[in-house]
């Protein structure tokens, strides 16, 4: 799957622009930054409901090449530059964490290590 795939699957907006042909193996679903920093091993989409700097700070941390914003939610023009700088894509979707998780799930994408 590449980032173009879940920007369709989920019906997404995007962003920011990174690169969408990038491959994408697993994913996470957390509004916790600590838990993707403490429990997240290579992961390559992050979805949450969380819009603040320190998504994209984690996600960079983590090589991440996409996050995708649950529930509509849409990040202000801080992030937006943030995640441009970083090259990571950002996307919206309307569709709820359960929902987005599940349909990326039935379409291939797994979750990756288990805890």
């Amino acid at each position: 799957m590449i980032v173009k795939d879940i920007i369709d699957i989920l019906e997404g907006e995007i962003i920011c622009e990174g690169d969408l042909e990038q491959e994408i193996k697993t994913a996470c679903g957390s509004d916790m930054m600590s838990d993707v920093l403490a429990f997240v091993k290579d992961q390559s989409v992050l979805l949450t409901g969380l819009v603040n700097p320190q998504v994209v700070r984690t996600a960079e941390m983590m090589d991440m090449a996409c996050i995708v914003f649950v529930r509509g939610k849409m990040p202000d023009e801080s992030i937006i530059r943030l995640a441009e700088q970083r090259g990571i894509t950002l996307i919206k979707t309307r569709f709820r964490m359960f929902t987005a998780c599940g349909l990326l799930y039935t379409n291939g994408l797994s979750g990756g290590t288990k805890v």
